[in-house]
């Protein structure tokens, strides 16, 4: 999830705006987690790339 699109629950402003410390905390947290190897993935290139990997397998399977 990003965090372009959370509330805070403390002031009730966008988190992207940080403009309590719980937002800017908030962000800071949420910024490091999304580096990841799949954090910049979309839900629909994470899908396209499960069914890559499946048809791999059963080319694999096939050939064996």
């Amino acid at each position: 999830m990003t965090y372009d699109r959370l509330v805070c629950a403390n002031c009730a402003a966008p988190v992207s705006e940080g403009r309590c410390p719980v937002c800017r905390a908030s962000r800071e947290r949420l910024q490091h987690q999304e580096g990841g190897i799949f954090g910049q993935l979309t839900p629909a290139a994470l899908a396209v790339l499960l069914v890559a990997l499946v048809a791999l397998a059963v080319l694999l399977h096939q050939a064996a």
